[in-house]
């Protein structure tokens, strides 16, 4: 009895295709150790059930030992109170006993053997079981990091550093023209502010000559 049988002999033949082709290998994994973990109750079970049948027949094999035995003291009794008749039975029954516990000896030996093979195989599954634990735990690290890797090597072609170069180019092209125009705006504004401080001076140079004819025309007219 091949207690890896029950394991699904395709999934362990054809694991590396299935993550190959998997969406999320860790998923998979964790469904195989689940597999793997079904598969090991059912052989713990088996197992329990053959030691129970190593018991039964180490049972029969005493109880008949033991009675065969006791057959050939009876019968050694029964001479004693001259019952042959009745010794000759217990010699005959003392032989098919120990017959019987020969075979229960065969029947116990194999089954206990069994029970060893058996139980060496469920040893193998559950350190089977628990590397390829450990080793799903470190293929899910490695799996994450994959994962983060791929998703900032998408990020980063879809962000451009030559068009996010050229976009700042083209910014600091229009801040400049931005300031170019500020600067003509001011310098004009401070054109017109000088013409009419000028033209203000003028004016009032206006007012003085005319105020200097007043004066002198006041003065003749006094004079006169």
């Amino acid at each position: 009895m091949n207690l890896f049988k029950r394991i699904n002999d395709n999934l362990r033949a054809n694991l590396n295709a299935l993550l190959d082709k998997a969406e999320d290998p860790v998923k998979l994994l964790n469904q195989y150790l689940m597999d793997m973990g079904d598969d090991i109750a059912d052989a713990e079970g088996a197992v329990a059930r053959q030691l129970v049948s190593v018991q039964k027949f180490k049972v029969q094999y005493d109880e008949a030992l033991e009675l065969g035995t006791k057959r050939e003291s009876q019968a050694m009794e029964a001479l004693q109170k001259n019952r042959e008749d009745l010794a000759r039975r217990a010699l005959e029954d003392k032989k098919m006993q120990l017959t019987r516990a020969a075979e229960y000896k065969i029947h116990f030996e194999n089954a206990r053997d069994t029970a060893e093979r058996l139980k060496g195989q469920l040893k193998d599954m559950k350190d089977e079981y628990e590397q390829l634990k450990a080793k799903r735990d470190t293929l899910s690290v490695r799996a994450q990091a994959a994962k983060a890797q791929k998703d900032l090597s998408e990020l980063r072609g879809s962000f451009s550093k030559d068009n996010a170069k050229s976009g700042f180019e083209r910014m600091q092209e229009k801040i400049m023209q931005m300031e170019a125009e500020a600067a003509v705006a001011a310098e004009m504004e401070t054109g017109d502010s000088l013409d009419r401080e000028l033209s203000v001076l003028g004016g009032s140079e206006e007012v003085d000559r005319e105020l200097a004819k007043l004066k002198e025309k006041l003065k003749a007219d006094t004079q006169a």
